[in-house]
């Protein structure tokens, strides 16, 4: 079931809001089973037969959890436990996500020949929560974890507006949440943001998002034949596709969760403003990042220092780094998760290219920071500054630009393709080079190619780029309001652009939501739903 579908907006959700609400006045017990209820049927809806799955993984976790707490006090048993929690899970992972691409490779460079190519459907967010219940099962072990409720874990787990594509919850900000008696209390303010939140989402998801994805899909489907100047025009769709569908989700979950008295974490917070990398992986994806940081990063890179300091070899300190420390302390951990990162979005070369495209693009970015020049101490002049924050904000959105062509290709080698076509390089301009790209911009001012069958797509380009570049997101919309557990990097807007529950505000949403009733199609998923 999708958020996009009519049967959702106008049966499940009314429904579930209602009864939820309705029992919580009774029993709070009562309200936390219908809505552990409601997220499986949501999860089955999909495809019945993964829910043995989602509650093969839960009973197992949760068991898992319970005993590295029982043998707390006796280290090697509670270790050994939780390597094989953790072990199971990404066996688990793997056998859907990696297996068969990779028995597919052996087979196709003759390697194995007794593996007929085959495929196999990979369950709906099995990533998200099999490392959600990795970081509980780490945290357990490390104390940080309390024991709580069996339905406070599967609420946890399987919290429906998060369970098929994040963001990835911290067990220390949601389970609390569900053993407090006032999250099962009706709240009329929590169901009016939560609404307002929803309908601004689901509005970037329908009326933009789907909208861009045409063009995006065309180009990246025939990738050699494309001129330079459609072959930017659908990198470019996909870009924006990608952020208003991912910026749709968080804030259709965000919302969703807020109508059950629930906040979630931070997801998405205005990625395409950044002016780094390192700015940009601290918006993009927040909760993807700080799990990456928690229990990727964090680790290897002490465990590094902790060996240096023992030896007397300098650190990562102004006054001591060297660049030998900062390869081996920073660099060397950061490749190595943005790697892995890469490789959980899926299997493929593309996705090996695209982690460690960001792993170097952080690399560089620290290095500057580190060794490359400082900035000066006298105040420079509003123009400079403009400036120099222009070209850091191209160099940013380039580098991720070329990163999500990777992403989104079907292999590697569609993904260079396409970037030949990009620099005039493809078989689409007649004229190879920085003449073929002249050429495609004459070509497509002088009509003769087919840009204009993508009319919708492009006119939705423009208007996309004025509400990533110039308007407020919706968490700085609600700041007031705590539209999520955590602090955002964005400023809050000025005084009137800030939400609130008048009648202005919700005739505005009101039109919103007839307008994206109207191109609801229901059968749009969203694009992080394949991780």
């Amino acid at each position: 079931m999708l958020f996009n579908s009519l049967p959702f907006l106008f049966l499940f959700l009314p429904v579930s809001v209602l009864i939820y609400y309705f029992l919580g006045y009774f029993q709070m017990n009562a309200a936390k089973f219908w809505l552990a209820a409601l997220s499986f049927f949501f999860y089955g809806w999909w495809n019945p037969k993964f829910l043995l799955l989602l509650i093969g993984s839960i009973l197992f976790n949760y068991c898992c959890g319970y005993l590295i707490q029982a043998f707390q006090e006796r280290t090697k048993i509670s270790s050994l436990i939780l390597a094989v929690g953790i072990f199971s899970n990404l066996a688990l992972l793997f056998y859907f996500k990696y297996l068969f691409n990779l028995l597919d490779w052996f087979h196709e460079h003759g390697f194995y020949q007794g593996y007929s190519e085959g495929s196999i459907i990979l369950p709906l967010g099995i990533s998200f929560f099999t490392f959600t219940q990795i970081g509980f099962l780490i945290d357990t072990q490390g104390g940080n974890a309390r024991e709580r409720g069996f339905l406070e874990y599967v609420l946890f787990v399987t919290f429906f507006p998060h369970l098929i594509a994040g963001p990835i919850l911290h067990h220390r900000e949601i389970m609390p949440q569900f053993a407090k008696k006032e999250t099962y209390a009706l709240n009329l303010d929590n169901i009016g943001i939560g609404i307002s939140i929803f309908i601004m989402g689901l509005a970037k998801k329908v009326l933009l998002a789907d909208q861009l994805a045409p063009l995006a899909n065309d180009v990246f489907k025939h990738t050699v034949e494309k001129h330079s100047v459609e072959a930017w025009a659908g990198v470019l769709c996909y870009s924006l596709q990608l952020y208003f569908d991912f910026a749709g989700y968080s804030e259709m979950a965000l919302g969703l969760a807020r109508m059950f008295n629930v906040k979630f974490p931070a997801n998405f917070d205005s990625p395409y403003k950044s002016k780094s990398i390192i700015d940009f992986w601290q918006r993009w994806h927040i909760s993807l990042t700080r799990y990456l940081t928690l229990y990727l990063y964090n680790p290897v890179s002490l465990w590094i220092m902790r060996q240096r300091a023992a030896k007397g070899m300098p650190l990562l300190k102004a006054e001591e780094t060297t660049l030998e420390g900062f390869l081996v302390i920073l660099a060397l951990p950061t490749l190595y998760t943005m790697i892995l990162a890469g490789v959980w979005h899926g299997a493929g070369l593309q996705f090996f290219i695209f982690g460690l495209l960001h792993g170097v693009y952080l690399c560089v970015n620290h290095a500057w920071r580190m060794f490359g020049p400082k900035a000066p101490k006298t105040p420079v002049s509003r123009c400079s500054s403009w400036l120099d924050g222009v070209w850091k904000w191209g160099l940013t959105y380039l580098s991720v630009l070329i990163a999500q062509i990777f992403f989104r290709a079907k292999t590697a080698q569609d993904a260079w393709q396409l970037i030949q076509c990009m620099i005039g390089r493809g078989t689409g301009d007649s004229v190879g080079g920085p003449e073929g790209v002249i050429e495609s911009i004459l070509d497509y001012f002088g009509f003769p190619v087919p840009y204009w069958n993508y009319t919708n797509s492009l006119i939705t380009l423009a208007v996309a780029f004025v509400f990533v570049l110039a308007l407020p997101n919706v968490l700085q919309l609600f700041e007031k309001e705590g539209a999520s557990l955590t602090n955002i990097r964005s400023k809050p807007p000025l005084f009137s652009f800030q939400w609130r529950p008048n009648i202005l505000w919700g005739c505005l949403l009101a039109v919103l939501f007839l307008a994206t009733l109207l191109m609801v199609t229901g059968n749009s998923e969203f694009l992080y739903f394949r991780f």
